[in-house]
């Protein structure tokens, strides 16, 4: 049996799978807010029902936000500041006795669609996070590229590639920089584009819904956030070249983003064809919990 963890900002969800991935049990309680060592209690409570439920004892992997610091052992980048310079890997598996893997969310999400899900076989899989946030995580041949550092897949923390004038110098990002990708591909970036373009507050599901309805600005704002994801996707097609780009997060359920960045990236790959495929996820918010199992 494996167990997975998703250790969210709001909640905490365990999932068991049985080795075909058969779902055997899946629950969910609310993240214990700022309190670190609350959150371990709440995670190792978890697993000891799970067991005592299905009658057995599973493997464990646990994905979080933010990553392991490799100078440290110590979880860093998390926007659960709680975490953040904790040794929770240690602190688990003292807690539960036994071995614990752990891997960022992003990570997690990768590596559940390129097992079973909507990239299963490829052998180099790009699995991108479009929500809050954007991230990524890279699975290669059914093994999660993490890199020295910690950070491969960090997409969202390099500037937007090939700038139009009006996008310099960038919306400020949390991280201390200006113009991440995360501040034009996450659904609040959406929002402030189309806030900047028309004077209008809406949400990006609100946006995407008034497009699909015909709303011409909408369209516009929409076309906008299509060049700048076709953009960004042909900087990591130039990189690393993926059999496969599985998206997921809130943005990932615009139907429309298949058919037109795929339409518009072959501007800005260095390629005479491109063969990478853009697919939608196919377990949704489950499949960072599923990856975390499947560690």
């Amino acid at each position: 049996m494996r167990l997975g963890i998703d250790l969210g900002g709001t909640k905490i969800e365990i999932i068991a799978l049985d080795d075909s991935g058969k779902e055997l049990l899946r629950r969910r309680v609310p993240t214990p807010q700022g309190n670190y060592f609350e959150t371990l209690q709440v995670i190792a409570q978890l697993v000891r029902d799970t067991e005592a439920e299905l009658g057995q004892r599973g493997t464990l992997g646990i994905g979080t936000p933010g990553t392991l610091s490799r100078a440290t052992g110590r979880l860093k980048n998390s926007n659960s500041v709680a975490l953040n310079g904790q040794p929770i890997l240690q602190d688990l598996e003292s807690l539960l006795q036994r071995k614990v893997q752990i891997s960022n969310d992003a990570n997690c999400f990768a590596l559940s669609e390129a097992t079973d899900g909507a990239a299963a076989g490829a052998s180099v899989v790009f699995g991108v996070i479009l929500g809050t946030g954007v991230g990524a995580g890279i699975v290669v041949n059914g093994h999660i590229l993490t890199g020295p550092n910690g950070i491969a897949g960090e997409w969202g923390h390099n500037p937007l590639p090939w700038p139009q004038p009006q996008e310099l110098v960038g919306p400020p990002c949390y991280c201390g920089k200006r113009g991440c990708i995360e501040t034009f591909l996450s659904g609040p970036g959406m929002a402030k584009l189309h806030q900047m373009e028309t004077g209008l507050s809406l949400n990006a599901e609100e946006i995407v819904t008034r497009a699909e309805q015909g709303d011409t600005t909408c369209g516009h704002s929409l076309q906008i956030y299509e060049d700048r994801l076709a953009r960004s996707l042909a900087h990591v097609i130039n990189i690393l070249d993926p059999d496969v780009i599985v998206l997921g997060g809130g943005m990932s359920n615009i139907e429309r983003l298949y058919g037109s960045v795929p339409a518009l990236w072959g501007e800005w790959v260095f390629s005479d064809r491109v063969d990478t495929k853009l697919v939608k996820h196919r377990f949704g918010d489950s499949s960072g919990v599923r990856g975390a199992a499947w560690l």
